[in-house]
């Protein structure tokens, strides 16, 4: 038995939550470094303030897409208790974040954030492949990719606007501007909208039901056993972890680089306690069952993995430092009081709602188009290859106005980013567990971020220090390797 096709208005109601989440996380992304250096953070130290968001969808994702995969709870379902206890945490952060007395204020308040605002998005992409036949999957995700981009644009766009409507746009130094707190506002209200909307007008298909829904072969064999392996790997993570961190403290790197030691390190931990508590017949629990699935992934999930670490390494390079970099090499300031860098940060917003917009409209109007005729997988490398030629065009364009056409090609990328890798990976994985594939799978987003926020400020200290806009050339090059790495997957 399949599952029932659904209507435009069910694909919409399925997707439309998703709107609400991306007008948070767009918030986040286009004003938090402006947030941070009003609040007197140096520009060299962003990326460890950042550090956060990896951290938390490090460690919320796996577990609720494990936890989500097990849960009912009568009318609420399986997935939606999920989307509607992230948005109420995510708006009460949101409306708190523009009231932060100090930088450490609002960094603790971005780790509620983000972490409330994974706990809401990853069930979502389970969601999808819980309701949809196959296929309606990659419609399915374009439209989640639509709204996606439909939510950056207007979050991204709430200071720019109000700024135009004679809204204060500079504060006293130390103090968030006016436009800031009330885009903050506004974008609680809209997050919480629009998750009540898939809440009350969803229903997930029953546990027994989706039993009968599931397709033939595509039940993939468990992994291997947690009780067979020994402890040398999970030393080996261990001693690297202790390793990077020494190194750090040794040779004066910046201190972010000693957190990332300490992720390696746990993730050794995590193992070695996995693998004994398989040992010792305990091998059913939530650990080992994470630590388990995520050694065991599918063949063209591993594939996926490297395409998304790459492409999510130069996506994480563009939200930490484009206000930064446009506001130093288009705007002539590296001054957060100052209103030029007010101004950097408005333009900032406007770019990413052109990116953003060309999203929403590549999504509904050209990635189905081009994927029934060349491929899901050579669409998404024509388009990671234009997001590379977006990011270098940075390093060569030289008029703020300009950047437009970069955010052109950035856009396309965003789109195919958000829409293609679900929908293989959705026909590939068992249903029984695509909860937690779709979590494990999302930490290989996590992983470059966490890269980024720790180790980037190093590097741009040490290689060119007061010229942040050379990260582009990184960010394009992680990119253009991710289009190569698709070149090795094969759809099923």
């Amino acid at each position: 038995m399949d599952k029932p096709r659904q209507s435009r208005g069910g694909l919409f109601s399925l997707s439309f939550g998703f709107f609400g989440i991306q007008i948070g996380f767009a918030l986040q992304n286009a004003n938090m470094s402006r947030v941070f250096q009003t609040l007197g953070a140096d520009v060299d130290h962003l990326a460890g303030l950042w550090v956060a968001a990896p951290l938390t969808g490090l460690i919320v994702q796996p577990i609720v897409g494990h936890l989500s995969d097990r849960t009912w709870l009568g009318w609420l379902g399986r997935r939606r208790p999920y989307f509607l206890a992230g948005a109420l945490l995510a708006a009460a952060a949101l409306v708190a974040m523009p009231h932060s007395t100090g930088w450490l204020m609002a960094a603790g308040l971005l780790w509620l954030l983000d972490a409330s605002l994974n706990i809401s998005m990853e069930p979502f992409r389970a969601l999808i492949g819980d309701m949809l036949p196959a296929e309606q999957h990659a419609a399915g995700y374009a439209i989640q990719t639509a709204f996606i981009g439909a939510g950056a644009v207007v979050g991204s766009l709430f200071p720019y606007v109000l700024a135009r409507w004679a809204v204060a746009n500079t504060a006293p130094a130390g103090v968030i501007p006016e436009t800031v707190r009330l885009s903050f506002l506004a974008g609680a209200i809209a997050l919480v909208g629009a998750v009540l909307w898939t809440v009350l007008r969803t229903r997930e298909y029953p546990p027994e039901r989706m039993g009968a829904f599931h397709p033939a072969g595509l039940v993939a064999p468990p992994p291997p056993t947690l009780a067979s392996r020994g402890f040398a790997l999970p030393a080996l993570w261990i001693a690297a972890g202790g390793l990077v961190a020494w190194a750090a403290w040794h040779w004066g790197w910046q201190r972010e680089v000693c957190l990332l030691g300490a992720v390696m390190a746990f993730y050794g931990l995590a193992s070695a306690l996995a693998i004994g508590l398989a040992r010792a017949g305990r091998g059913a629990g939530m650990l080992s069952s994470i630590v388990g699935d995520f050694t065991g992934m599918p063949p063209v999930m591993r594939r996926l993995a490297l395409v998304q670490f790459l492409s999510w390494f130069g996506l994480f390079i563009m939200w930490v430092y484009t206000t930064p970099i446009v506001a130093q090499a288009f705007f002539a300031t590296a001054d957060p009081a100052s209103p030029a860098f007010q101004a950097a940060g408005n333009w900032v917003g406007v770019l990413f709602t052109v990116y953003n917009a060309v999203a929403t409209i590549v999504a509904l109007a050209v990635l189905p188009w081009l994927a029934r005729r060349i491929g899901q997988v050579r669409t998404h490398m024509l388009c990671l290859a234009m997001g590379a030629a977006g990011f270098a065009s940075f390093l060569v364009i030289g008029d703020a106005t300009a950047l437009i056409a970069s955010e052109i090609g950035i856009g396309v990328a965003w789109a195919s980013i958000l829409a293609m890798p679900y929908a293989i990976l959705a026909s590939s994985l068992p249903p029984a567990k695509l909860g937690i594939y779709m979590g494990l799978f999302n930490i290989f987003i996590v992983i470059p971020q966490l890269l980024v926020a720790t180790v980037m400020g190093t590097i741009m200290h040490a290689c060119f220090p007061g010229r942040p806009i050379w990260l582009m050339a990184w960010a394009a090059g992680a990119m253009l390797a991710a289009a190569v790495a698709m070149g090795r997957v094969r759809a099923a």
